[in-house]
Formats: C-alpha cells, structure tokens, sequence
C-alpha cells in the first residue's frame, strides 16, 4: 500500500456544522490565471490571460466551502472563457458547489494598435478591462469596466501662468451594465474624446508637439472628465447603469484629484443584482 492511496474515506469538514449563525457573502479562489477570448471590433475577436476571482455564498450551517471545485470546473470547461460561456460556467458553479448565488471577476489587458497622430507610427497600447458577472438563481448579471489612461491639462493653471500649464497622466475607470452589446473600443472612445489628449505607444517630434498642443487647447478639471463621460451614458440608449470616476496623478502636487459619477437609468438602486 502506498502513501498516495485514495482508498482511505477522509473526513469533509467543510461540510460540517457551524452553529454562528452567519451567512457568508462571498468565498471562493482568487488570483487565477487563464485564457480568455474577447471580442475585437477590428480582428474579430483577441486572445488574453485574465486573473480570475471565483465566489459563491455559503449558508449560515455550513463551516466552509470546496476550494478545489472552483478549479475543478474551470479545468471541465476545456476552452478559454468567454463572454457568451460566463452564464453556463456560473450556472457550473452553482451547481457543483450547491450554491444560491455565485460570482467571476476577470481582469486582463486588452491591446489596440494606435497610430501616432502626425508621423502614423503605429504600436500596441494596452487598456485594462474588467468583466463582473453574477447569478443568483437563474437571473444573470454582468458589468463591464475599462481603465483608459489619458492626459488632461489644469483650465486654471493655464488661465493664470504667464508660460505654460501644468498638466499630467489621467485615469479613468468606466463601468457599465448595459441592454445591448458594447465594443470595449466604445467605452475607450467615450473617455478618449472628453480628454485633453488621448495617449499614444510611440511618439516621434512631431506627434509630441502635436499632442501637447491638443492638450494647452483642451484644458481638463477631473470634474469636466467624469461629467464629459457621464453625458455621453445618459444619451445612450443602451446604458442601464454607469459609474464613471477619473483620478488625475497630479504633476505638481503630493496627492491626486479624484471625481465620481454614478447614475441608474432605469431608476433603480444600484445593488450586485439589480431587476432584470
């Protein structure tokens, strides 16, 4: 008889009784890497690795849930994720882990070829992307969130210098559920155009005297960033649910300038899982 012998009946203990009398939100795996396929408005689709968080809920009786199942039903789903898999695998979830509710984040870089404004040198930039999705019971919920750096220059440094105005890199995050499909490329494009001046992989002269221009004439507060963005949600008609926050790395001073809007179009409280 070996050390490595199945043939031994092990204790479950995390199936056993806690008597605290509470309920867990949420518990599960994080930090997982795996392949994922998105869309691609130009190529069709893109092959990336996400990091991926698993939860589901555990009842107030139960002392704790089965870790390794949550990569058990990654390794049965035998493909890269997707979009289009997420409610099968959350419904997957749910089912080998005996849960009401079960959730999947998944983060990773999203790369687009950008062409430099004047001398057209093209390179890959990346954007950090984001998909949140939840089910509880049969309904199936999803968010989608983009990080999109920017440049935005300071309206009040230019209005006050004699010589120039102070300007840096921005962050915005944009998070939205949504009735119809969109194109991550959209959501880049929203913040892109509300900024002082999108950013580029390469830049030759000529591309950095063109984009520092755009920018001196496109001054920026944080707050004409989340609400130049916020607009363009509340116009369209596919947008459920939006938040929208932008944080300027600030150039001259020892903290960061920080905005937020969040609004519900169809008038609900926004919660994990809001009315279908």
């Amino acid at each position: 008889m070996d050390g490595l012998s199945t043939d031994v009946e092990l204790t479950d203990v995390q199936g056993g009784w806690d008597d605290r009398q509470l309920a867990i939100d949420k518990v599960g795996v994080k930090d997982i890497r795996y392949p994922i396929v998105v869309k691609d408005r130009r190529e069709g689709i893109q092959h990336t690795i996400a990091s991926v968080n698993m939860y589901v809920n555990l009842p107030h009786q139960f002392k704790g849930t089965h870790m390794s199942r949550f990569l058990e039903v990654l390794a049965e789903h035998k493909r890269a994720i997707s979009v289009e898999s997420l409610p099968e695998l959350l419904r997957h979830i749910q089912q080998r882990l005996s849960a009401e509710e079960a959730h999947i984040e998944l983060q990773f870089p999203y790369f687009i070829r950008k062409e430099a404004p004047v001398s057209k040198a093209a390179a890959m930039m990346d954007y950090q992307v984001r998909f949140v999705a939840g089910m509880r019971g049969d309904r199936f919920h999803m968010t989608l969130g983009v990080v999109v750096p920017v440049t935005t220059l300071c309206p009040c440094s230019k209005e006050i210098s004699e010589r120039g105005a102070h300007n840096q890199r921005s962050h915005v995050a944009v998070d939205v559920r949504f009735k119809q499909f969109v194109w991550i490329e959209e959501v880049i494009e929203w913040v892109e155009k509300n900024a002082s001046c999108e950013l580029y992989p390469v830049l030759k002269r000529p591309d950095e005297k063109a984009v520092t221009e755009k920018a001196y004439d496109n001054p920026r507060f944080v707050e004409d960033m989340v609400r130049g963005v916020a607009a363009d949600l509340l116009a369209d008609p596919r947008i459920r649910w939006f938040r929208v926050t932008s944080e300027n790395f600030e150039s001259i001073h020892n903290h960061s300038a920080y905005a937020l809007i969040e609004r519900d179009k169809e008038g609900r409280t926004s919660c994990a899982f809001p009315a279908v």
